[in-house]
């Protein structure tokens, strides 16, 4: 997903469910003057406006920015243009966000920036009449009750905020996040009775663990003389996300730390939830302004940090993303995982070797962690270098111990994929059967090994309901629905065949292996023309030099003519 203006101002009407202007979309006023021959336009406005809204698509939101803010100095009264310089550069964390959203009276971003202002100042009762301001539609149903409770607790009125949360507590939508912060605010006003029994309900609710709730939850057991269980829930995060397992000596050495010091700690962690929960559900251009709200108030808030990171590094914006982390001090306990997140961005824009080197170092530094081993192995596999990643993952492993933990299943998938390609067969099958051992529902290893089977002829039951549990976990993945046409075809149901490997085809219609798979089905089934097109389509597609090489010999084999792979796959069909 790509940040636009029109889309980030849709997820602004979605958080309102109002009649928001789309701004990206609409013509300056002056532009329509000047078609209709009223005054004309500013010069340089329709550049300005047209490379802002470029720069936004290709997520530059800092040159986004400086497009806009020019925009509007050409035409200062624009409405449009003076949202559109405002979400740039508060995507941008530029301090003209502040002066335009004094401007933007209904826009609900803006108000919550300015109530970030005013609790900034002390002035708690501002904040409060902003957030109260919200509108009650969308997403600010969730929002705003989190929002006016940490205005309430911040003016000194613990009571008020804990009864304003209470209702949410004890309802059913989203209960967990209202009890943690009510939690929260009982642990920061010394509520030992309200705290825990608030806590215990978060925890309950949750049913599951990420970073943050697990910081929270240890730093409150650990305060309160419970260290092995503040141990054991900061263990669990390593245990589910592997890339975390760098980080917990240092979270646990630091796990008496209060996660929430001060009311607007409460606010940026509310604003954190939100950002999360929305780019779970591929919103990140809304995410990313809530994570800029959410660090206004509390820069060293590396969670925030670490998830817009993220999203910038999707966005293909790693320059950004790397902007994003810098701030972040050797002394924070998650550094070791900002340094491999570093890592992986330097290896994303082309610089492998200094990615390579900083990884070296960051293994020297981190001798019990597994991690840079593990990310010089995915450099060098990317780069075919597989006999350099298999070495690599095996300091990986070796780091792991005797009885590596289920989140280690990773490692044992990458090195045998790594064995795979470099044509060690039972080593890779060993691998794919170590990393199901650790985690039996990898839809990913699943497929993997099932297909391998099935292209080898062996084991075909088992390998066909491999897949086919892999296909339930991801029915939309194009090459897992390739996997199980394959393996139907190998088992001989051609008709079925044809019909999966047809919906993978449409599913990713430019892989040339499924499109390689569809015609071999086709020849199967007697559909010989078809074949033939299928084949020629597959070389057109940039296949590997192995399968160019195997779809040349089908065509060859078969008395067709040679094909010039080079040609679009439109030229052979007349």
């Amino acid at each position: 997903m790509i940040l636009s203006s029109r889309s980030i101002l849709l997820g602004l009407t979605m958080l309102t469910a109002g009649a928001l202007a789309d701004a990206s979309a609409a013509v300056p006023r002056h532009a329509a003057a000047h078609r209709s021959g009223g005054d004309a336009m500013p010069p340089g406005l329709a550049s300005d406006l047209l490379d802002g809204q470029f720069a936004m698509s290709e997520s530059d939101v800092d040159r986004a920015a400086d497009y806009f803010l020019r925009a509007v100095a050409l035409d200062p009264n624009n409405q449009d243009l003076i949202q559109q310089a405002f979400v740039a550069c508060l995507m941008a964390d530029r301090p003209d966000a502040v002066r335009l959203a004094r401007r933007l009276p209904e826009n609900p971003a803006a108000l919550l920036l300015l109530a970030d202002v005013d609790a900034k100042a002390g002035n708690w009762d501002g904040a409060e009449a902003k957030f109260r301001a919200l509108p009650r539609q969308g997403v600010t149903q969730f929002l705003q009750p989190l929002l006016i409770a940490w205005a309430l607790q911040g003016g000194g009125h613990t009571d008020a905020a804990l009864s304003s949360l209470r209702p949410y507590v004890e309802g059913q939508r989203f209960r967990a996040v209202y009890a943690l912060h009510a939690a929260l605010i009982a642990d920061l006003a010394n509520r030992s009775a309200d705290a825990a029994r608030y806590y215990r309900i978060a925890q309950t609710d949750f049913g599951g663990t990420n970073l943050r709730l697990a910081q929270t939850i240890a730093s409150w057991q650990a305060r309160e003389g419970h260290t092995a269980e503040a141990e054991q829930t900061l263990r669990s995060v390593a245990d589910s996300a592997s890339d975390m397992a760098i980080a917990l000596p240092a979270l646990i050495a630091n796990d008496r730390h209060r996660v929430v010091a001060h009311a607007t700690d409460g606010i940026a962690e509310a604003y954190l939830a939100l950002a999360a929960a929305l780019r779970q559900q591929e919103a990140s251009d809304f995410s990313v302004l809530l994570l800029r709200l959410s660090l206004q108030l509390r820069p060293d808030l590396t969670p925030s940090r670490l998830l817009l990171s993220d999203i910038f590094a999707v966005n293909k914006n790693p320059q950004t993303a790397l902007g994003v982390l810098a701030s972040i001090g050797a002394d924070d306990p998650l550094a070791g995982v900002v340094r491999m997140r570093r890592a992986a961005l330097l290896d994303t824009m082309g610089k492998s070797e200094d990615a390579v080197r900083d990884l070296d170092q960051i293994a020297r530094d981190y001798p019990d962690s597994a991690e840079p081993w593990a990310e010089i192995g995915d450099i060098d596999r990317n780069k075919h270098r597989y006999t350099d990643a298999i070495a690599a993952y095996d300091k990986a492993i070796q780091r792991q111990g005797a009885t590596p933990l289920r989140s280690s299943w990773p490692l044992f998938y990458e090195r045998g994929v790594a064995y795979e390609r470099s044509h060690q067969w039972p080593k890779a099958e060993a691998d794919m059967e170590r990393a199901l051992q650790l985690s039996p529902d990898e839809p990913y290893v699943l497929n993997y090994l099932g297909y391998s089977w099935a292209d080898m002829g062996v084991h075909l039951t088992r390998a066909k309901a491999m897949i086919e549990r892999a296909a339930e976990l991801k029915p939309n993945d194009g090459s897992i629905v390739d996997s199980l046409g394959w393996v139907e075809l190998r088992q001989g149901d051609t008709v079925t065949a044809v019909k999966t490997l047809e919906r993978a085809t449409e599913l990713e219609p430019e892989d040339a292996e499924i499109n390689g798979h569809l015609g071999d089905a086709y020849w199967a089934a007697g559909r010989k023309m078809e074949a033939e097109y299928q084949w020629r389509r597959a070389l057109t597609l940039n296949p590997e030099p192995e399968d160019a090489a195997k779809l040349e010999a089908r065509l060859h084999d078969n008395g067709l003519p040679p094909v010039d792979s080079a040609a679009s796959g439109d030229s052979h069909v007349q």
